[in-house]
Protein backbone atom coordinates (compact mmCIF):
# COMPACT_ATOMS: atom_id res chain seq x y z
CA UNK A 1 0.00 0.00 0.00
CA UNK A 2 1.63 3.19 -1.32
CA UNK A 3 1.33 6.28 0.73
CA UNK A 4 -0.73 9.40 -1.07
CA UNK A 5 1.49 12.96 -1.47
CA UNK A 6 -0.24 15.77 0.82
CA UNK A 7 -2.26 18.23 -0.76
CA UNK A 8 0.23 20.90 1.37
CA UNK A 9 3.36 20.71 3.14
CA UNK A 10 2.95 20.58 7.51
CA UNK A 11 4.28 24.11 8.08
CA UNK A 12 2.21 25.95 4.68
CA UNK A 13 -1.11 23.77 6.32
CA UNK A 14 0.04 25.32 9.76
CA UNK A 15 0.59 29.22 8.93
CA UNK A 16 -2.75 29.07 7.08
CA UNK A 17 -4.54 27.73 10.38
CA UNK A 18 -2.74 30.08 12.77
CA UNK A 19 -3.63 32.96 10.16
CA UNK A 20 -7.40 31.71 10.01
CA UNK A 21 -7.88 31.64 13.83
CA UNK A 22 -6.65 34.85 13.77
CA UNK A 23 -8.76 36.20 11.54
CA UNK A 24 -11.71 34.28 13.47
CA UNK A 25 -10.37 35.82 16.64
CA UNK A 26 -9.93 39.26 15.49
CA UNK A 27 -13.50 39.21 13.35
CA UNK A 28 -15.29 37.68 16.64
CA UNK A 29 -13.82 40.42 19.03
CA UNK A 30 -14.58 43.34 16.48
CA UNK A 31 -17.76 42.24 16.37
CA UNK A 32 -18.56 41.90 19.75
CA UNK A 33 -17.04 45.38 20.57
CA UNK A 34 -19.02 47.00 17.54
CA UNK A 35 -21.98 44.72 16.10
CA UNK A 36 -20.90 45.98 12.38
CA UNK A 37 -20.68 42.80 10.66
CA UNK A 38 -18.95 44.25 7.28
CA UNK A 39 -16.75 46.03 9.80
CA UNK A 40 -15.56 42.96 11.29
CA UNK A 41 -14.92 40.86 8.17
CA UNK A 42 -12.98 43.60 7.44
CA UNK A 43 -10.64 43.55 9.74
CA UNK A 44 -10.67 39.52 10.10
CA UNK A 45 -9.24 39.88 6.59
CA UNK A 46 -6.74 42.50 7.55
CA UNK A 47 -5.75 40.17 10.18
CA UNK A 48 -5.24 37.45 8.69
CA UNK A 49 -3.33 38.98 6.01
CA UNK A 50 -0.94 40.59 8.61
CA UNK A 51 -0.87 36.70 10.56
CA UNK A 52 0.35 35.09 7.50
CA UNK A 53 2.92 37.05 6.75
CA UNK A 54 3.73 37.26 10.84
CA UNK A 55 3.75 33.45 10.97
CA UNK A 56 5.61 32.28 7.59
CA UNK A 57 8.35 35.07 8.87
CA UNK A 58 8.83 33.39 12.31
CA UNK A 59 7.66 29.39 11.54
CA UNK A 60 11.13 27.49 10.99
CA UNK A 61 11.45 26.40 7.07
CA UNK A 62 13.00 23.08 8.16
CA UNK A 63 9.82 21.63 9.07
Amino acid sequence: MTRQPSLLPLRATLVLVLSLLTAILAGGLSYLADQSLPAAVLIGGGAAGGALALFDKIIDRQM
